[in-house]
């Protein structure tokens, strides 16, 4: 009976130890290739690659990551070809028109997974997906930012903000459809709108706003995009005195969380990594968005936000 006993209680150890073992990192390294128009020293890369050691993948031991920045599109799109031509087990990158086609038409033949993050158009109207819960093909990811944020945005920009006369919009190639959202918000509230296109990124802020100075407005609205800086729109927002809402750094931000974004896009690399297939994994959207006030900048630009504002803010910079 002991004998018994003891072989019983060995299966049952070998089995949770099987089991224990399922969800682990298989045995290789692996190799992902990543492109994106900020530097890897973001926070939203680094939640990246934080998410990544947390599920076993360790850089240097069981995985290889090449990482290629630019601010140029045509560039990204060509670094999408060369990591699948090289034979990558995933590539990762943002939500750029441009990459997105290279990234279906490069890396279709070779069956390589790819994985966005915070892309800012809609992947099912663009075509690259046959729909969010099964998008089929090679590609699945984050979608980051839909049109109507940024007419939340300008709406809430006009309650803290009073007496609006005209609205000054900044956006890139990248934010056009996003454009189109706030123009029609601003028509609807009855308010004009400047809209001024960013060329050749890293953009100078100050410039486009320097170079407004004959017709500008009395706030500022940015769109996302995937080479903005939001640290140096927000300056050059308060040197001109201007109130500005964007995606991040701000008087007011509005917004989901980028770092959690791409946590969850460090998720869908595991499972890919362990054997799922893009085509199975639905496209997620955020479902959790914050509401920044900065009352160091109102206080700088002598504004007073009012209360119900406030109340509904997730977080105020005192």
């Amino acid at each position: 009976m002991t004998a018994r006993w003891l072989f019983r209680v060995a299966l049952l150890i070998s089995l949770a130890a099987a089991a224990a073992n399922a969800d682990e990192v298989p045995a290789r390294v692996f190799h992902i290739g990543i492109v994106s128009g900020t530097p890897r020293s973001h926070p939203a890369h680094i939640a990246f690659e934080d998410r990544l050691r947390e599920l076993g993948y360790v850089e240097g031991r069981n995985l290889t990551i090449d990482f290629v920045q630019n601010n140029d599109l045509d560039r990204l799109a060509v670094a999408v070809g060369e990591f699948a031509r090289r034979g990558v087990d995933v590539i990762v990158t943002g939500g750029q028109d441009a990459v997105l086609k290279a990234a279906i038409t490069v890396t279709a033949a070779r069956a390589t997974p790819v994985v966005f993050r915070a892309v800012d158009e809609d992947p099912l109207a663009k075509g690259y997906i046959a729909s969010l819960s099964h998008p089929g093909g090679n590609l699945t990811g984050v979608v980051f930012e839909q049109p109507e944020l940024n007419a939340k945005r300008l709406d809430l920009l006009m309650q803290a903000v009073p007496h609006i006369a005209r609205i000054v919009l900044l956006y890139d190639v990248a934010g056009a459809e996003q454009r189109e959202a706030v123009s029609k918000a601003a028509s609807v509230l009855g308010v004009p709108l400047d809209a001024i296109e960013l060329h050749s990124p890293p953009y100078d802020y100050e410039q486009a706003l320097a170079e407004t100075d004959g017709a500008r407005g009395d706030t500022l609205v940015t769109t996302s995009s995937p080479f903005g800086r939001g640290a140096a729109a927000a300056e050059a927002a308060l040197r001109h005195r201007l109130p500005y809402i964007g995606p991040t750094e701000a008087l007011m931000s509005y917004g989901p969380s980028l770092p959690d974004m791409f946590r969850i896009a460090a998720d869908y690399v595991d499972k890919i990594l362990k054997g799922a297939k893009p085509a199975d994994l639905p496209v997620q959207q955020p479902t959790k968005f914050k509401l920044v006030v900065n009352l160091k900048t109102a206080k700088a630009l002598g504004l007073t936000i009012p209360p119900s504002v406030l109340a509904r803010a997730d977080e105020v910079i005192e």
